[in-house]
């Protein structure tokens, strides 16, 4: 198609003989399709030697490109998995280089790697990181414009990028399905794979969709990952990813340079001021509540210490200058609620603190271990009270309204939004939370998990406070078109440019973005906008300016509330899983008996563990009473992980030094272990 000159130098006839020709119906696209060639120039392949050729052993790769020696702990098991093609599950702890695990065999396979990952944040990461080492990659994300979605795709298909980074949303759109059949795919790399378990603890509809990749996709393997998972999650994860055979490779959860402590406290934010004045490098607090990040980074700051604030309710911006200046080490303190941490890769965290428990231990543990993560030793610390057990007991009835005050709130939703029966299927309706519990006296959590529950039964889905897109929508018929001629400063050229490319202007509405028609136009970003909202106050086009908005989508036609199917799956079989959690939770605070390690390790199936050594409950209960056996048992599980560590690691503090010597001798000669002159490794 030809670019569409500015209608001011166009005749009347040459201006119809375009506008015919953009309006006309939309085109298919045929089965020999080929895709627009692209500014994107040909990519001789990282890594390959002085003939051109791919290395075969994924070590050379390694080395190649990244630069390391050596894979660690199963790492290599992974890789060699994927590249035999089959599908793969990872259970790796934060901090285990999960993402080395696709991006090797990537690099050696033909195609292109799918990376699925539900955060914006992490995929502009590892692209930007892959970018930096010369490696082709993309993430199709809210933040383009459908013409540069378009083209990333078409570069994807052309093989001009290794990686393609996406959400889970994104595989439902026709435009990715479509692309998907001309693209050559290695294999699917799916991070924080727990998401798709129903039984996980962070569970997320979206995440469903992936079931679709494999009807798409049926031969291609996939690569699952995850830091937090059950026995139960794990097979979970793999039923729903169509696994063609269970192949799981697991990786100690144990993290030796951490050290987890519980800290019965009546004074938190003095205990905090105290702890991070004693400590040094960055620290995470964690605090339930938006409105505590605020408060608590103001007491911090208050006492001279540099502290920042972040949750979910931040302007997009907001966060990522937050974010950012607390990585460049421009605030040492970051306080926010569970929206932060998630795909952040700061590795020198010394301390994370927790002002109130979480909900599960899989929460905890994932946020506890942003600490360390360089292998230096680190401090978990959660600071816990009386108050804090009835809190968590609350939470189960707050989490789990009773199904008769479900049903209640689905109908004030109804009434609300103005849905009769039947009505509204796939309809999206901004909502105002607020608004709607003052006219309903509901309680905003109660609603709020009430819509949880609704959620996973398929009836409406509720999205909290987002920065939507503008949408634009013709009012007029196309034939008046050539009457407004002129009619608007710079309208011309706007509603040509969106004739031209948007298609389905007549019939709904289509998601617009202003920089893009500003580019298009010759025009700045604020001339667009005011011409957009003059064509709108003319009755030509219906203008929505982007604006942060909550929204409900019905899922499901809208039905009576008495016939709601809220099923066991749905109720009753999820609150029994929520109260194990907030039961091991409080066990895990209360239990002064138990090393703090072994609980967390034993919730995540791993039983056959010796006592940290390092905990609050181990130093009030040494190790001294521990066999030479035991002592090496203690090592071995230590050097699991297939990294070196130092004996300073091992944390033997507690122990007769004569005998963690005779253990590491019977080791040594045994040749289970061996030392390299600085660090121990197992054999």
């Amino acid at each position: 198609m030809s670019d569409i000159s500015s209608p001011d130098d166009l005749s009347l006839s040459a201006l119809d003989q375009q506008l015919q020709e953009v309006l006309g119906a939309p085109i298919d696209i045929p089965t020999d399709y080929v895709p627009p060639s692209s500014a994107l120039p040909s990519v001789t392949p990282l890594g390959t030697d002085e003939s051109g050729k791919l290395p075969t052993d994924p070590r050379l790769m390694l080395q190649r490109v990244w630069g390391y020696p050596d894979f660690r702990g199963i790492q290599r098991d992974i890789i060699d998995s994927i590249l035999e093609g089959r599908d793969t599950l990872g259970l790796m702890p934060t901090g285990g280089g999960k993402s080395l695990t696709f991006q090797v065999p990537a690099m050696m396979m033909e195609g292109t790697c799918l990376v699925i990952t539900p955060l914006i944040a992490l995929m502009k990461d590892q692209v930007e990181h892959l970018r930096k080492k010369g490696i082709r990659a993309t993430a199709i994300h809210s933040g383009l414009s459908r013409d540069e979605i378009n083209q990333e795709l078409d570069n994807v298909i052309l093989g001009r990028y290794k990686f393609l980074y996406l959400s889970p949303e994104r595989l439902h759109t026709d435009l990715f399905q479509l692309k998907l059949n001309y693209m050559k795919i290695s294999f699917i790399a799916v991070d924080e794979a727990h998401c798709i378990s129903q039984w996980g603890y962070d569970f997320r509809p979206s995440y469903l969709q992936l079931k679709e990749i494999r009807q798409l996709l049926p031969h291609t393997p996939i690569l699952a990952l995850t830091a937090t998972a059950t026995d139960t999650v794990v097979d979970d994860i793999q039923e729903q990813l169509r696994f063609r055979e269970k192949r799981v490779f697991r990786m100690s959860f144990a993290r030796p340079n951490l050290t987890y402590l519980v800290q019965l406290s009546d004074d938190k934010m003095g205990d905090l001021i105290h702890l991070l004045e004693q400590s040094e490098g960055s620290a995470i607090v964690y605090t339930r509540s938006r409105g505590g990040t605020r408060d608590t980074a103001l007491a911090l700051q208050a006492a001279g210490l540099s502290a920042l604030y972040y949750h979910a309710g931040l302007p997009t911006a907001d966060k990522t200058f937050r974010q950012e200046s607390w990585q460049r080490d421009e605030a040492r303190v970051m306080v926010a609620t569970n929206a932060f941490g998630m795909g952040i890769d700061k590795p020198d965290v010394r301390l994370v603190v927790h002002l109130d428990p979480p909900d599960s231990i899989e929460a905890y543990f994932q946020e506890a271990g942003r600490a360390g993560r360089d292998g230096a030793p680190a401090r978990a610390i959660l600071l816990f009270n009386a108050r804090d057990t009835r809190s968590l007991a609350q939470r189960i009835g707050q989490t789990f309204p009773a199904k008769d005050k479900v049903r209640e709130i689905y109908a004030d939703v109804a009434y609300y939004l103005q849905v009769g029966e039947g009505e509204a299927e796939g309809k999206v309706r901004e909502f105002d939370l607020e608004k709607f519990c003052i006219k309903f006296k509901h309680f905003p959590l109660t609603v709020v998990n009430a819509f949880t529950i609704l959620e996973r039964a398929g009836y409406l889905s509720y999205s909290d406070k987002h920065d939507t897109r503008s949408r634009v929508m013709m009012i007029v018929q196309r034939d008046e078109l050539y009457r407004i001629h002129h009619r608007v400063q710079g309208g011309d050229k706007i509603l040509t440019a969106l004739l031209r490319h948007y298609t389905g202007l007549f019939s709904d509405y289509i998601f617009i973005e202003e920089a893009t028609l500003a580019q298009n136009c010759d025009l700045t970003e604020n001339e667009v906008y005011h011409a957009l909202k003059a064509l709108n106050a003319e009755r030509i086009i219906h203008y929505i300016p982007r604006k942060s908005v909550a929204t409900i989508t019905y899922l499901f036609p809208r039905v009576e509330a008495q016939k709601l199917a809220l099923t066991p799956e749905v109720y009753e079989e999820r609150l029994a899983q929520y109260e194990h959690r907030i039961n091991s939770m409080v066990n895990y605070c209360t239990d002064s008996t138990s090393c703090r390690s072994q609980l967390l390790l034993a919730y995540f199936d791993e039983t056959h563990t010796i006592p940290c050594g390092h905990c609050d409950v181990c130093q009030q209960h040494p190790l001294s009473s521990l066999s030479s056996e035991e002592v090496s048992a203690h090592i071995l599980h230590l050097l699991g992980d297939g990294q070196g560590h130092s004996a300073s690691e091992f944390r033997f503090t507690h122990i007769d030094e004569p005998r963690v010597q005779e253990a590491i001798a019977q080791l040594l000669d045994a040749e289970t272990i061996h030392f390299d002159g600085a660090l121990f490794y197992k054999t």
